[in-house]
């Protein structure tokens, strides 16, 4: 198929109006000490018919602390799909505020996620809950009934969240603006890019998900080199090798204990209250290990856990197992709708097979994803949506060596189309920077390719000063039970 080429003929360099904030009331967020401004905008919940139900967007916005010459603002589209945008408030209000040095930082929820009709139903998270399988059959099917009451779950996927992101930068006055995206919602960037390309001065993407990724297709190979990097590491570290001499065999052997048949542990409960057996299964197990790759603070456990793991010892596996983590920031609802609509329906289940046979993660993502996505309803996507964006608008692609869901290769697919753009590998990044020393050296290059308006010419030097945090080592120097 031929690839549209989009031209971007914004000047962003020229002053601007910025009119329509009036619209957003003073606010306070919680664990925030200044004001904010926070509105809600109405847009209808099927935007073609554009009648029925209605969804209030949740608005945020961080304003600029030099209101004179004020610039463009910025967008921070959140990851999942699924996660909040306007979670990121305290990020723009504490470390991350010298972006708003010129700018007002916006965050919008998109439609299915924080206070924008969020697509997810209270859950009792029991200790069995975190180390249970992804999607449950009679949890999807709840979920589905429980949200069909006030949703139609067809009408929550990326294009229509962008048109949703089109009327709030409208709505608040604002002619062009920057764009950042994280993990999905580096998709959502590209897909506002194709739609909207003459309102974009720049876009960011960290650890980009293309429009034709068919998640989870390559989880598990993704998976599985960031596993064999980690592993590396741990080997050429004089302590962790000390420790773990045998780390590889200790990997391939709890997977086989495993497969054989699940473990059963006892857990004794934070309130005392006493222990509960609980079983641990193989998909489950190495799938939790995937997504702790995600940060190198996790990531730097994982030996550790293995190794324990491997000699019978799921404690470690279990303390950083129960508790908060990724999935409860992730509207599952939203997920699938995005998902079931953009993803799973292009997999070819017998390539996947193929493809993640031998592989220590295996085929777990695609089976969970595809038997709950056979229960949910399946939105439309435009024809050209899993196209390659092509574009000339100024990109900055960052890509973690580390990464385990979106690694180097998809950055270098995602540039070829855009002229404009400039890879950036982080050495030991894993899904994002998190755990890494010196985070704010990828924060000054984002915002001086906002200021020059091109990724050309820009001083990577630091992202190679950015180093992980050493290994653990020993069982109690891991995080307590508390």
């Amino acid at each position: 198929m031929g690839v549209l080429f989009i031209f971007a003929l914004s000047d962003c360099s020229k002053h601007q109006g910025f009119g329509g904030l009036s619209r957003l009331k003073p606010c306070r967020l919680a664990g925030i000490d200044e004001k904010l401004l926070c509105g809600q905008l109405t847009v209808p919940e099927n935007r073609q018919t554009r009648v029925g139900r209605t969804i209030g967007l949740n608005v945020v916005v961080l304003p600029a602390f030099d209101q004179k010459t004020k610039a463009e603002p910025l967008f921070d589209l959140a990851g999942g799909p699924g996660a909040a945008a306007t979670e990121g408030a305290r990020f723009y209000a504490q470390q991350g505020k010298e972006y708003r040095r010129r700018r007002d930082v916006v965050l919008v929820d998109q439609r299915g996620t924080g206070r924008s009709n969020p697509l997810s139903m209270p859950t009792k998270k029991t200790p069995q809950h975190y180390v249970s399988e992804m999607y449950p059959v009679e949890y999807v099917k709840s979920l589905r009934q429980t949200l069909e009451q006030r949703a139609d779950l067809t009408q929550y996927t990326t294009s229509i969240a962008m048109d949703d992101l089109d009327d709030a930068r409208a709505w608040l006055g604002y002619d062009r603006i920057h764009l950042l995206g994280t993990s999905y919602g580096t998709r959502a960037a590209l897909v506002y890019m194709r739609q909207h390309p003459e309102r974009v001065c720049t876009a960011t993407l960290i650890g980009v998900a293309p429009t034709y990724l068919k998640m989870p297709t390559y989880h598990a190979q993704a998976g599985a080199r960031a596993m064999d990097l980690l592993l590396q590491q741990c080997e050429q570290d004089a302590q962790c090798h000390a420790a773990f001499p045998q780390i590889g065999d200790d990997w391939t052997n709890v997977l086989a204990q495993l497969e054989r048949q699940p473990a059963r542990v006892e857990y004794s409960l934070p309130d005392k209250s006493g222990p509960v057996m609980l079983e641990v299964h193989n998909g489950v197990f190495a799938e939790k290990i995937r997504t702790w790759m995600y940060g190198r603070e996790q990531a730097s456990r994982i030996p550790l856990i293995i190794h324990q793991a491997a000699h019978g010892n799921f404690g470690p596996f279990l303390r950083e197992a129960i508790g908060p983590s990724i999935p409860d920031f992730i509207a599952d609802g939203m997920y699938l709708s995005v998902t079931c609509a953009e993803d799973v329906p292009f997999i070819d289940q017998a390539e996947a097979a193929h493809l993640n046979a031998g592989n220590p993660f295996g085929n777990y993502r695609v089976f969970q994803q595809t038997r709950a996505c056979s229960m949910w309803p399946q939105g439309k996507i435009p024809t050209d949506f899993r196209e390659p964006v092509s574009s000339n608008i100024p990109v900055l692609i960052f890509s973690g060596n580390m990464d385990p869901v979106t690694p180097p290769q998809r950055g270098e697919e995602v540039a070829r189309y855009l002229p404009n753009s400039r890879h950036v590998i982080i050495p030991q990044a894993g899904h994002g920077v998190e755990g890494l020393t010196e985070p704010e050296c990828v924060d000054r290059i984002i915002m001086e390719f906002m200021e020059k308006g091109d990724a050309k010419n820009l001083d990577f030097s630091c992202v190679e000063r950015m180093v992980p945090p050493p290994f653990v080592t020993e069982a109690g120097d891991q995080k307590s039970d508390e």
